[in-house]
């Protein structure tokens, strides 16, 4: 019978500098790639383009646009 302990133990210890080793950030780099490609095709929503559009008009008080403060003087 196989050490199966022994396999797992030396296949996921991490390398001698600390951190993750390459078989698990591997791993994780998939699920989190799967995660996030699905968030991607979703788009973004009408109003969030919408707002994304007032706030970059300067007319709409987007970030080039005066404050108060700066109008005032």
């Amino acid at each position: 019978m196989k050490d199966f302990k022994a396999q797992t133990t030396r296949k996921s210890a991490p390398s001698s500098k600390g951190g993750l080793n390459q078989e698990i950030q591997a791993r994780i780099g998939h699920q989190l790639r799967a995660m996030y490609d699905d968030v991607v095709r979703q788009g973004v929503p009408d109003r969030f383009a919408d707002l994304i559009k007032r706030l970059d008009d300067p007319q709409q008080g987007g970030p080039t646009a005066a404050t108060d403060s700066e109008r005032r003087d």
